[in-house]
């Protein structure tokens, strides 16, 4: 079988509505994927349908360097891998701002599988995204059309879904009704996304609470990377969470010490810190010259202790 022949600059100059056959190795997965793909079962009858009837929906993808990347069908794309297709149909949207193609990615999720469908930190990406104040309730709008437009051509989305500029709702509780959740949870949701991945993997799993995530959110990244870490041997509950966000300073950042002290200690008791005795400068003066490093002292004063000890033991 001879491997067909595509036309980069033909591709990019068709218009952003006509369909185009696109090599599966040309395509790659959008940058900041928060999605988990199709696995098992679900996956399986996916390749067998495309193997049967190829790809009825064709995937959006915007033009990168080295390719295309894919906004909306990664599930099709990768079960057309599997199938064996060489090309997948795609549209190519050009000219999209970052905002507008992450838009695409996470409101084309939460239309095909549900948002109660969606794990805790997709919810969250879902819900952060729409709070944002980035986006313009027209651009959206027009973007859900589009979509519901692709995967039935005649039917219009539910005009629910379509809040109109100047709601009487805050931000929050708009949000929350669009998606079928309170208030409280979509404040929730919004500090869930302030999680590193590492911890939101375990707030899907459900090995860390939503609550003691939200206190662990208030901590910087490199601080929620050392508490990820002491996840490995101890786990989070709701005090040690609060205790940790207690400690921090205005930045987020706690010491690691305080950090594995507060998880690892019993009951979520923060061990005592290491003491320290200071030598009065008399007794410096009296036994140590000037210019005397500080490691030849620490080792004479556990010398003179250790002498000290065992002659205790003798008398």
């Amino acid at each position: 079988m001879n491997t067909p022949q595509f036309d980069l600059g033909a591709m990019l100059s068709a218009p952003q509505t006509a369909i185009q056959q696109i090599p599966c190795d040309q395509l790659k997965p959008y940058h900041n994927h928060k999605f988990e793909l199709y696995s098992g079962e679900r996956l399986e009858d996916m390749v067998a349908s495309i193997k049967e009837n190829g790809v009825l929906s064709p995937i959006i993808v915007q033009p990168i360097e080295d390719g295309y990347e894919i906004l909306i069908g990664h599930n099709r794309w990768n079960a057309s891998k599997l199938a064996g297709l060489p090309t997948v149909p795609a549209i190519v949207k050009t000219d999209l701002t970052e905002e507008e193609a992450e838009m695409y990615v996470i409101e084309s999720n939460v239309m095909q599988r549900g948002f109660e469908n969606l794990r805790i930190s997709e919810q969250a990406a879902a819900v952060a995204l729409r709070h944002s104040e980035m986006f313009s309730q027209g651009k959206r709008n027009d973007i859900l059309r589009e979509l519901a437009h692709l995967e039935n051509p005649s039917a219009e989305p539910d005009s629910s879904t379509l809040n109109p500029v100047g709601s009487k709702l805050d931000t929050s509780e708009s949000v929350g009704k669009e998606y079928g959740v309170s208030k409280g949870s979509v404040v929730r949701l919004i500090r869930i996304n302030r999680l590193i991945d590492e911890l939101k993997a375990l707030v899907d799993s459900g090995e860390l609470s939503i609550r003691a995530g939200v206190e662990l959110s208030f901590l910087s990244d490199d601080t929620q990377a050392v508490v990820a870490e002491c996840t490995e041997d101890c786990k989070i509950d709701m005090k040690k969470a609060k205790m940790l966000r207690a400690s921090a300073d205005d930045e987020g950042n706690i010491d690691r010490y305080t950090v594995e002290s507060i998880i690892s200690g019993e009951d979520g008791k923060a061990k005592p810190k290491p003491k320290s005795v200071k030598i009065s400068n008399d007794t410096y003066t009296k036994y140590f010259s000037e210019g005397v490093k500080a490691k030849e002292i620490t080792e004479t004063i556990e010398k003179a202790l250790a002498f000290y000890f065992e002659n205790m033991e003798e008398n």
